[in-house]
């Protein structure tokens, strides 16, 4: 979708005419940079298609690429995330009758995201696991039994293991599975396999579950494998009639960002992306137990995921991403970067970005504060929604002009 420009008017102040919110201008680094501070998405809005609902670390709500996919681009434009996490960009997109393309060097996040895309049926999912054995008394190749009672991790392995036999020979429904029990891993309520433990977003270590259970006088109870799957199946395909209506072009690469070959240069219509916020999340430590589950070797993704608490090498590592966002990007594209506070605040990331792209080209459109109802502080230079570390109400929105 091409825009007009005149004057100095920005896109986003055309775009957000009929929005209700507050504007400021600030100046960075002698670049004058828009802020508007508003609340785009409402509570009504924030019931998303059931095919998101899986746990990821570090990832924004769907309504965030919504907004942008809808406004910046019209049916079969091509949409991009270059740090695909969970994969909720690529599935908005598709939802929308839009083309996908995701890339992320963790191999998880293809995992995670391919399988929602092209899903099985309910019926299918129930057959497929009442045929693969699940044997008694098996044991792990690592130490879990803090996380799981023996008969689970039992159906744990035996899973796993008939995973990994097949695993050049994965067809759908085995991918579907393999990616509902990656998510069902580990959390708090009684839709894990696992005991009590942390949000279902991150794995703690084997010695912090032993102080978890010790702390809350608790054991592994057992958790039915197959009936946890089925029972997330069914959650996650309650909206499937709609989604099944739409075509499904996409792609999904594992490289690293600041090299995509693949990608064709001027071709893509928005870009919806979070970056990596320093040393803020540990990817590949959250991430162990589903490594371990679907036998990546964490030191190889370790190896491949940017993580840094320096931030000239943030800096740096993000310059070449923007180039290779240029280059990919349409003359009138759109980037959409959420971004976050770091260091409690006193690190604002929109600030270290916006010199970054405009020495490479990019034009500054301006910065949006999505300010939520639930936000306990409404300074728009520092909104922090009572949780320590990043924030993620922040984006910066550039353009290619062409």
């Amino acid at each position: 979708m091409i825009y007009s420009y005149k004057n100095n008017s920005s896109m986003l102040d055309k775009i957000l005419k009929n929005f209700s919110y507050s504007y400021e201008e600030k100046e960075i680094y002698n670049i004058k940079v828009k802020y508007f501070i508003g609340e785009y998405w409402t509570s009504k809005q924030r019931q998303a298609h059931s095919l998101h609902e899986i746990s990821y670390r570090a990832c924004f709500k769907p309504q965030l690429p919504n907004f942008f996919i809808k406004n910046f681009t019209k049916e079969n434009d091509i949409v991009y995330d270059p740090f695909l996490g969970r994969g909720t960009t690529l599935i908005e997109a598709i939802l929308l009758n839009r083309q996908g393309i995701g890339n992320d060097v963790n191999p998880l996040s293809k995992i995670l995201t391919e399988p929602r895309i092209n899903p099985p049926t309910y019926h299918e999912v129930e057959a497929r696991l009442n045929k693969i054995p699940f044997h008694k008394n098996l044991k792990a190749d690592i130490d879990i039994s803090m996380f799981y009672h023996p008969k689970t991790e039992s159906e744990i392995v035996s899973l796993r293991n008939y995973l990994l036999e097949k695993e050049n020979n994965l067809d759908k429904i085995d991918k579907w599975i393999r990616m509902v029990a990656t998510n069902r891993l580990t959390g708090h309520s009684k839709g894990f396999f696992s005991v009590y433990t942390l949000p279902p977003n991150q794995a703690v270590s084997p010695q912090r579950q032993i102080e978890i259970n010790k702390k809350r006088n608790q054991h592994p109870e057992y958790r039915n494998v197959k009936e946890l799957i089925l029972k997330k199946t069914k959650a996650l395909l309650k909206d499937i009639d709609i989604f099944y209506n739409y075509p499904k072009s996409y792609l999904i690469l594992t490289n690293d960002a600041r090299n995509t070959t693949q990608i064709k240069s001027n071709s893509i219509d928005l870009i919806v992306t979070s970056p990596p916020f320093l040393n803020v999340v540990q990817y590949s430590k959250d991430n162990w137990l589903r490594c371990w589950f679907n036998g990546i070797d964490i030191k190889s993704v370790e190896d491949k995921i940017f993580i840094t608490s320096s931030l000239e090498k943030w800096n740096n590592f993000m310059y070449n991403v923007f180039k290779e966002l240029y280059r990919v990007l349409k003359p009138q594209g759109i980037i959409a970067f959420e971004v976050g506070e770091v260091k409690n605040g006193k690190i604002k990331l929109e600030e270290q970005l916006i010199p970054l792209a405009k020495n490479i080209g990019f034009s500054i459109e301006g910065v949006m504060i999505n300010q939520q109802n639930f936000t306990k502080t409404a300074n728009i230079w520092g909104i922090k929604n009572n949780i320590k570390g990043t924030n993620s109400n922040r984006i910066l929105v550039l353009s290619k002009k062409g």
